[in-house]
């Protein structure tokens, strides 16, 4: 059992490393990384203290703990989720509000070129 837990906390090291080199090389947004980091070091403390994952499991009156794990992860996946499509949400409106300032902006610059035109002939 120890060789496992070797493994998976090697494992989930490595992808701690690969998210902040991800962040440092600026490749991920630190807000969208933090959760990744969140759920690493709770499954690093679950690997290293596997009793706590009984204990959970316990308190919720699951019968097994991989069935726990399952359902931490399916919880995860939903909040993941949830973040992601608020974010979505909030980028599609500044998308749009943006559109229609440049909309806007271009609309304004014609009727000035169009007055000066009309300026200039009139000068003429």
């Amino acid at each position: 059992m120890y060789k496992l837990q070797m493994i998976a906390a090697i494992i989930l090291l490595a992808a701690m490393g690969y998210l902040v080199g991800m962040i440092r090389r600026r490749k991920l947004d630190i807000k969208y990384a933090l959760s990744w980091m969140i759920m690493i070091g709770l499954m690093l403390i679950v690997d290293i203290f596997p009793p706590i994952l009984s204990l959970i499991s316990h308190l919720f009156g699951i019968a097994t703990p991989v069935n726990t794990l399952f359902f931490l992860g399916f919880i995860f996946s939903l909040m993941l989720i949830f973040v992601l499509t608020v974010s979505v949400s909030r980028l599609s409106d500044r998308m749009r509000q943006m559109s229609q300032a440049l909309a806007l902006a271009e609309k304004r610059i014609r009727e000035l070129e169009e007055s000066n035109t009309s300026e200039t002939e009139n000068k003429e």
